[in-house]
């Protein structure tokens, strides 16, 4: 098992401030070399082992805090949602008719376990005491819906998603309904919800001509969007990376002149379909570029979703070099099931932004086998338990969920929504 793959108690949660501190357990972490073999030395993070039982005194230590932590978690008392699948462990335990756990939803700012933060130590410090959540799924989950839906439909979903409290949410995207007719209707679902001032509702316009049609839709807000990956830009805007810069010079340049905000994203910062694995240093030369030409905010994207806290840990690094911290967001698909995890990390980094699907909505059309976009549910429900502020009100969150997901005819890809939904659970475990 590598070091990245090993349960870290909350003692020792490193301050991710560089990659190397996840090599603290690892089989290479203290790795004798030269003369220091045959005196039986070896280092790590600037200490000498005198023996070669050393380290393994070090991960004892580490197993017996990390035991500690979990015997008093498992201690603490529950309520709430917690308590009822404590007590449903029993054999053949029945809940009829569940609804919401009121003690969740009736206040918004805190999870269930509100105050944890404050007993918790200094694993929590690290956390932004506040973050924004951008909401993507009206235009970056619906665009990859087999099925078109109506226009109506789709500015309910944003008045719902408004309703909840969300800051910002991505409207429609302004482009050939060619290539993605899913998002036809941009100028209908603009004009309709223009008037909206309760939350930013920016749009995606891939070159100056979508940037002219939004404009004239009423859209106070755009998005321009570069790859990471050669192939991926070829595939996804028919344009190499530095073809694809030069129209959003053009695109940055006109929206100065109207006054008007610009979003960058940069996607494949992880992986890519075609070319595999990604350097960190290519996705710092989109977003530098993406920043000088004057994006307010560069969002970088996990389009397939094959990020893990290790990767993604030397991507950020990387960026951070180059873009303030403070104009960074992340967007992560959750493909492997990694998407939490990897925004976890990225708090931990200083990143106070975040992208997110409602009810996990989403993939892309040109990313072969990439699946939906991480559950605004489950990160609200995440941060809240973290003790950590969205503004954002889960009951009416769940509620924009449930309705999109009734439309669609299937079940809501987040956990959370699912965990804390109105339907009937019946547990027939026999132990």
């Amino acid at each position: 098992m590598s070091s990245l793959e090993e349960p870290l108690g909350f003692d020792n949660f490193p301050c991710l401030s560089t990659t190397d501190r996840f090599r603290r357990f690892s089989s290479t972490a203290c790795r004798p070399s030269g003369r220091k073999v045959e005196m039986g030395e070896c280092c790590t993070e600037g200490r000498n082992c005198s023996s070669s039982s050393s380290c393994e005194d070090d991960f004892e230590a580490y197993r017996r805090s990390t035991y500690r932590l979990s015997t008093c978690a498992r201690d603490r008392p529950q309520t709430g949602i917690a308590n009822r699948r404590t007590l449903s462990l029993g054999r053949s335990h029945v809940l009829g008719e569940v609804t919401r756990d009121s003690s969740y939803t009736s206040n918004h700012q805190n999870g269930p376990y509100q105050g944890r933060r404050d007993t918790t130590h200094k694993f929590f410090g690290g956390f932004p005491k506040q973050v924004k959540i951008v909401e993507v799924g009206p235009r970056d989950g619906l665009q990859n819906e087999k099925n078109t839906v109506p226009t109506n439909v789709k500015v309910e979903l944003i008045h719902k998603l408004v309703a909840s409290g969300l800051p910002v949410v991505e409207a429609t995207s302004f482009v050939s309904p060619k290539w993605v007719p899913q998002l036809a209707d941009a100028k209908g679902v603009m004009e309709t919800v223009k008037e909206i001032e309760d939350a930013r509702l920016p749009v995606l316009t891939p070159n100056l001509k979508g940037f002219e049609a939004a404009v004239a839709a009423g859209a106070k807000e755009v998005v321009i969007f570069a790859s990471a990956s050669e192939s991926f830009s070829k595939s996804n805007i028919n344009c190499s990376i530095d073809e694809s810069l030069v129209r959003y010079r053009a695109v940055a340049a006109a929206a100065k002149d109207h006054s008007i905000p610009v979003r960058g994203y940069v996607s494949c910062v992880i992986g890519c379909p075609v070319e595999g694995a990604i350097s960190p240093s290519r996705v710092a030369f989109v977003a530098k570029e993406l920043h000088d030409m004057g994006c307010y905010e560069i969002s970088l994207g996990d389009t397939i979703g094959t990020g893990t806290p290790g990767t993604v840990v030397p991507m950020l690094e990387a960026v951070m070099a180059v873009v303030p911290l403070e104009k960074l967001a992340v967007h992560f698909h959750d493909t492997y099931g990694q998407a939490l995890a990897n925004i976890l990390v990225s708090l931990q980094m200083g990143i106070s932004t975040v992208d997110s699907s409602i009810s996990g909505l989403g993939g892309c059309p040109y990313a072969k086998g990439a699946s939906g976009n991480v559950a605004t549910e489950d990160v609200v429900y995440m941060l809240n338990g973290l003790g950590v502020k969205t503004n954002i009100d889960m009951e009416k969150l769940l509620i924009a969920g449930e309705f999109i997901s009734e439309h669609l005819g299937r079940r809501s890809e987040s956990k959370a929504a699912v965990a804390l939904g109105r339907k009937t659970v019946v547990d027939t475990c026999k132990l």
